[in-house]
């Protein structure tokens, strides 16, 4: 079993935006995110309704139609998709319900929290474009497109 920090639901809908991000502005069907981001299709259809429903993507009807980026990769983030699906549940109050607690949280809860808050803003800070210009030798959450080889050089990509 693979422990996770995000839901799978989140994973899915990341693989899926990245690769929207890396096709960008041309549109996919559900079929090709699919193949390309390894996620079952009746699960991706749900999270790309979701995706929609908060304005990430959009569905575009017709030949050479299928779901494309509301935003250009460069003004989406990392954190925009994350809330759009699942947002980090920051910790505001005692999750224990201790009423002597309230709303000042215990050294461990805050610190729990302020390790949230590092998240939030790392994810913030990151771009889809910024993930996908980044020299690596594994495509971002999912396997390289056609077109897209890794070099012999660790971190220098050919396209």
């Amino acid at each position: 079993m693979v422990k996770r920090m995000f839901s799978q639901t989140v994973e899915y809908a990341l693989r899926a935006v990245v690769h929207l991000a890396d096709q960008s502005p041309s549109p996919r069907t559900t079929d090709q995110i699919a193949t390309a981001t390894l996620v079952p299709k009746a699960y991706l259809s749900k999270v790309l309704q979701g995706l929609c429903q908060a304005k990430i993507v959009q569905s575009k009807r017709g030949l050479g139609g299928g779901m494309a980026l509301t935003k250009s990769p460069s003004e989406l983030t990392i954190l925009d998709v994350v809330n759009a699906v699942e947002p980090i549940g920051r910790i505001r109050e005692c999750p224990l319900g201790l009423t002597s607690h309230g709303v000042r949280l215990c050294p461990l809860h805050k610190r729990l929290d302020n390790a949230l808050a590092m998240v939030e803003e790392a994810f913030q800070q990151t771009t889809l474009a910024e993930l996908l210009a980044e020299p690596t030798e594994s495509y971002p959450l999912c396997d390289f497109p056609s077109g897209h080889h890794i070099s012999a050089t660790p971190s220098l990509p050919m396209t």
